[in-house]
């Protein structure tokens, strides 16, 4: 163990974060930054130190670095969100907690149950925080839904239907999308989005069927599952193949919830039950990467080092029904040979 942090995160107090990866997810998480007076973006980094400075000047943070460990070695840092592509997510993690920093990392938090395994190992062996970066799990839309759910509105759950596809066949082979390398694929991109929501509501299936479809390189383009659980179902799919309704439902023997495209950045819900349909609204602070910003700033002011809204067991468990998919599906990536 390199360094142990020790937590002194005070209300009212400024917690200073640092972001590695800067891409497109990246800058909307930048943006949702902005909207909490308690966070401070002071550091970012890239391998390329012009792409660091611009981003850095773009989203007012005091440094930029031309490597990830600069930023790690920066004792100012509080916390690291990692917006790497998925290979990177385990390494990259890691070195940061070595280093004693708090991490919120994108999903996936690793490409495998191997990979998370070492990463929590890691949170543990440092005494760090630790969390998926999971946004939707903290949507108000999903924590109402849940809630619902909980509290018995729908009746027995015996019905899940999800999607979420959009047409990426037009981008070229070396994408990320496409590229086996950088565990590129809809299943670990997107197809994360409906088992989550299949898992958070019903939990572990009890048997899986899933087919996939491939490009001209091998790489898994679309793929449906169906989950299996004692006296219900869940569908599910993604797709870079076309563009899906990206609607979601949930059904009961009382009533449903129906959640209207894009349904993991739900804005709102619809419930339908013998009393009629109720609309809801519930929009999201900003984009909605504010939600799991707070939820991170809740558990670092109180000393923890997970969340129980998204828990280490909960990664643990998304990532292993995603590898049942995979096996099922015959999907690997070259680094797992």
């Amino acid at each position: 163990m390199n360094g142990q942090k020790t937590n002194d995160f005070k209300m009212g107090k400024n917690i200073q974060w640092g972001i590695v990866g800067l891409g497109k997810i990246a800058q909307h998480f930048a943006d949702d930054l902005k909207l909490d007076s308690e966070a401070e973006l002071k550091a970012v980094a890239s391998r390329s130190m012009d792409k660091a400075k611009e981003f850095a000047e773009k989203n007012n943070a005091r440094t930029s670095y031309d490597s990830y460990e600069a930023l790690f070695n920066d004792p100012a840092v509080d916390v690291v969100y990692i917006a790497t592509p998925h290979s990177f997510h385990k390494n990259v993690a890691i070195q940061a907690m070595r280093a004693g920093k708090h991490v919120l990392c994108e999903k996936p938090l690793g490409v495998n149950r191997t990979e998370v395994e070492a990463m929590l190992s890691a949170a543990k062996e440092n005494g760090v925080f630790l969390m998926e970066a999971l946004w939707s799990r903290f949507n108000p839309t999903i924590v109402k839904m849940l809630q619902l759910v909980t509290d018995g509105t729908l009746g027995e759950l015996k019905y899940i239907n999800a999607d979420f596809g959009f047409y990426g066949m037009d981008r070229p082979l070396e994408s990320r999308l496409f590229n086996l390398d950088l565990a590129g694929g809809t299943i670990l991109d997107i197809g994360i989005y409906p088992v989550f929501l299949s898992y958070i509501l019903m939990g572990m299936p009890r048997e899986i069927a899933a087919f996939s479809n491939f490009n001209a390189i091998g790489t898994e383009i679309q793929t449906s599952a169906i989950f299996q659980y004692e006296g219900a179902q869940a569908v599910l799919n993604s797709s870079f193949t076309n563009e899906t309704r990206m609607s979601a439902e949930i059904s009961g023997t009382q009533g449903s919830i129906y959640l209207s495209p894009r349904w993991h950045e739900a804005q709102g819900y619809e419930l339908k039950t013998a009393d009629g349909v109720e609309k809801v609204n519930l929009p999201t602070i900003g984009r909605g990467y504010t939600h799991e910003i707070l939820e991170v700033h809740r558990c670092l002011q109180e000393n923890k080092t997970e969340s129980k809204l998204w828990s280490h067991r909960n990664s643990l468990e998304l990532i292993t029904l995603l590898d049942m998919i995979r096996t099922k599906t015959g999907t690997q990536f070259p680094f797992e040979v």
